[in-house]
């Protein structure tokens, strides 16, 4: 499609020839060419103040390649890819500039330029947020959570092994916790590490529920709805084991509170 091309559409639109409705559909067909195989949202930063996030599980390496590379051909400075294995993750290094991997999270992040530990953005800087979790096996999905609000270039502190089987560890974090935007907050079991946080800080609660448990968790499902039935009323719930989500969630909320 040329620039002449276009130009003759927009001709025949203010002629009344060609309906605007029908300019606007030819105008978003050319972000999307029917050859492609891969076909990110690059206006999603645009319209959501970030970028596409790829998950990567069940997609070739050569796929995450390809389209990172398209997103960041549309101006994306840096790609996050969730749910990414070792394999996947070691055959991105060499096709750019910067690579880095969290293992435990799962979590890849793209760049051509080197990457910061947190992506540095405009200031005024994002408060704080806090991911804390019930025990260390909820390190997965907690590690998601980090990886993520780092990639949006907002301070996340992690703090583990704090449940409920011993409440009184929460004890010596609380002046920090106050302190936060939002706390993302990751637990399997009954997951009433999040009602127990809600009823101690001033901020959101994201509820992150882990599918850590014995049979009758059954996977999650169990500390699903337990965290949903929390009394707390500033505790929210994402899926079973969204450690993504939850830090996304958390990460938009800290800037929101940025732009105040």
């Amino acid at each position: 499609m040329t620039q002449v091309e276009i130009e003759s559409w927009l001709v025949q639109a203010k002629s009344g020839s060609l309906g605007w409705s029908e300019l606007a559909e030819r105008l978003l067909a050319l972000e999307h060419p029917r050859e492609k195989s891969h076909q990110p949202d690059v206006d999603r930063a645009r319209r959501c103040g970030f970028g596409e996030v790829i998950f990567g599980s069940n997609k070739t390496a050569e796929a995450i390649t390809q389209i990172a590379k398209r997103l960041m051909d549309s101006g994306q400075r840096e790609v996050l890819v969730t749910r990414a294995d070792a394999e996947q993750a070691r055959l991105q290094f060499g096709h750019f500039a910067s690579c880095r991997y969290d293992a435990l999270g799962r979590t890849l992040r793209l760049s051509e330029r080197m990457i910061d530990v947190v992506q540095s953005l405009p200031s005024p800087a994002p408060l704080p947020i806090a991911v804390v979790t019930a025990g260390s096996t909820d390190l997965p999905v907690a590690r998601e959570a980090v990886e993520t609000l780092r990639w949006m270039g907002v301070a996340a502190e992690l703090i583990c092994d704090v449940g409920v089987a011993g409440p009184y560890r929460l004890l010596g974090h609380l002046d920090r916790l106050r302190k936060c935007a939002a706390l993302v907050a990751v637990a399997g079991m009954e997951g009433a590490l999040a009602s127990v946080v809600g009823g101690l800080v001033p901020c959101p609660i994201i509820a992150v529920p882990t599918s850590v448990g014995y049979g009758a968790n059954f996977e999650g499902v169990t500390t699903l709805l337990s965290m949903m039935s929390s009394c707390a009323a500033g505790v929210t719930v994402v899926n079973i084991d969204a450690g993504f989500k939850g830090g996304y969630v958390a990460g938009l909320i800290a800037h929101q509170h940025s732009k105040r």
